[in-house]
Formats: structure tokens, sequence, C-alpha cells
């Protein structure tokens, strides 16, 4: 089964942060933008909870928080596809946790409703585990930061892809000067 992620710059929400997670069976890595929507910045690793058949538990209660507190424009969650764009056991985890985030904010009137949009996360988690080699960190103290590096992943390659959108959407819609 083929699935499709969101389109970053389609439909967007203007400037403002966003908050990003890179959904696991066992934690969720969550990265946060600048206000400006240019840099990815890791935030926390939240411990799952949650299960397909369970009420909501601390961690979605906490990436709402978070949303809260960094008063989120658009929340990008990683969308893991193999290369040929199908959709691994994973996809059910992360759209899980985007349904009941979404369906959280809908009725939370404190936060608004932030779109929650699915981003490709192909091979975010072997780039950040390479960056992570690079940077020295070890492979012990890599697993508790390894959801949040790869969040950032996610996050900024959404962050460059919409910016990239919004710069082309701009120039194909310059209005033309007289004469040209």
């Amino acid at each position: 089964m083929v699935v499709q992620p969101d389109t970053p710059g389609l439909n967007d929400p203007g400037n403002g942060r966003r908050l990003a997670l890179d959904v696991g069976t066992v934690r969720i890595g969550v990265a946060v933008s600048d206000s400006n929507a240019s840099l990815a910045l890791p935030v926390e690793t939240v411990s799952r909870e949650t299960g397909f058949k369970d009420q909501d538990k601390g961690d979605i209660d906490r990436i709402l928080e978070l949303i809260r507190e960094y008063h989120v424009v658009e929340v990008v969650v990683g969308l893991p596809r193999d290369l040929q764009g199908n959709g691994s056991k994973s996809v059910k985890h992360a759209k899980e946790i985007a349904f009941r985030i979404r369906r959280r904010l809908g009725k939370d009137e404190t936060i608004g409703q932030p779109p929650v949009r699915m981003a490709d996360e192909r091979l975010t988690t072997v780039a950040a585990t390479t960056a992570l080699r690079a940077s020295g960190v070890s492979e012990k103290k890599g697993r508790k930061v390894i959801d949040q590096a790869a969040a950032v992943e996610i996050l900024q390659s959404w962050l460059d892809a919409r910016h990239n959108a919004l710069q082309s959407d701009a120039t194909t819609h310059e209005p033309s000067i007289a004469g040209d």
C-alpha cells in the first residue's frame, strides 16, 4: 500500500513555530522550530504510553503541553515509509498518534487547531544516527537522543521544503510590470 505524505507549504498556516514527532513503539522524539520556521531544534523524548486500544495517556498529554508551551502553528508527524513509498507497520503508529493529537486539538480551545501533517521520514533515523556518530556521541548516549535527532531531521526537511515551496509560489505569482 502506497502512503502519501502531506506537501509542505500547501495550506500553510504562516509564520510561527512547528513541532515535529518521530513516533516509535517505545518513544516519541520531539523537535520544534524557531519562530521563523527555519531551524529545527531537539526538545525531548517522550515515553510512548498510549496503545491502539487505550484511552489517551501521558504521552499524548505531554505532546499537547508542548504544543501549548511553544505556541505551535503546525504539527508535523513523521510518516515511516520504505524507499518505494510503501507504508510499514510503523505507519499505523504514526497515524494513530496524529489522529489522537488532531482529535484533542479540536477539543482544546486554549490551543486553537494547528494542522497536523504527515511528513515523509524516509532515512531520517539513518541520517540522525550518522550525525550523532560523527559528532562523537556514544551509542549508549545516542539511544537517549536518537528519537529527538530523528524528529529534528523530519522537521528540518519539512521546513526546507516549505521554504522552497513558498519561494517558488512567490516567484510564480509576482505581478508583471507593464511593458515587459
